[in-house]
């Protein structure tokens, strides 16, 4: 049965994480619109016939409705990714949770293309990494990239993530199953790491 849970903000000295909402639609679109090459060579393409987000606003509430329903049925977590200024940059999951013996999830992430390169992404994946573990009380976070992505994988190692090998034809990326590369940590060792990965990443919260 689903409970309904409040929105929760997870604060970063840059960047802030909180579920998006209708009122962001136009920031996002013009993110995404700007950016379609730079993002959606790594997604997943559209089910035929489904709204796009980014030219429907409507389907944009769905989305947002859809992030609502799941973080109610502890099933997944999405946030937007803002400046402490309130620009909207981009977006960090934590998605397709499971239970019982696994207490897994994974994290995913895009950065506006504009703000690239500020180290944005890895203080929301540690903020998010921070939420999973001592809030959710999972156990292990994963995260699956494209092996060519080299700045989705360049996040994975900054934050020392451990790589687990390659997963063949993983995941449908624009209409073709694509191999991913899969990196893990668990909450054993995020306890080790949790203060050199805070003092790196969030010191100043």
């Amino acid at each position: 049965m689903a409970r309904k849970q409040e929105p929760v903000e997870l604060i970063g000295p840059r960047v802030l994480l909180r579920p998006l909402r209708l009122e962001d639609w136009a920031a996002w679109r013009e993110i995404r619109e700007r950016g379609r090459e730079w993002l959606e060579s790594w997604e997943p393409r559209l089910e035929p016939g489904a709204a796009d987000p980014v030219v429907d606003r409507e389907a944009f509430r769905v989305r947002c409705n859809a992030w609502d329903r799941q973080r109610n049925f502890d099933a997944a977590y999405g946030f937007g990714m803002f400046l402490r200024d309130g620009r909207l940059v981009g977006e960090v999951s934590l998605g397709s949770v499971q239970r019982g013996p696994f207490q897994t999830a994974y994290v995913g992430y895009w950065i506006d293309e504009a703000h690239a390169g500020h180290e944005y992404v890895p203080e929301g994946v540690v903020l998010a990494l921070r939420y999973a573990f001592d809030v959710l009380a999972l156990h292990r976070i994963e995260a699956a990239i494209v092996p060519r992505n080299a700045a989705s994988r360049k996040v994975a190692e900054k934050l020392d993530l451990r790589e687990e090998g390659t997963a063949l034809r993983f995941l449908q990326i624009q209409g073709v199953y694509e191999d991913h590369v899969r990196y893990a940590i668990t909450s054993e060792e995020y306890r080790v790491r949790e203060a050199d990965l805070h003092a790196r990443w969030l010191a100043l919260v």
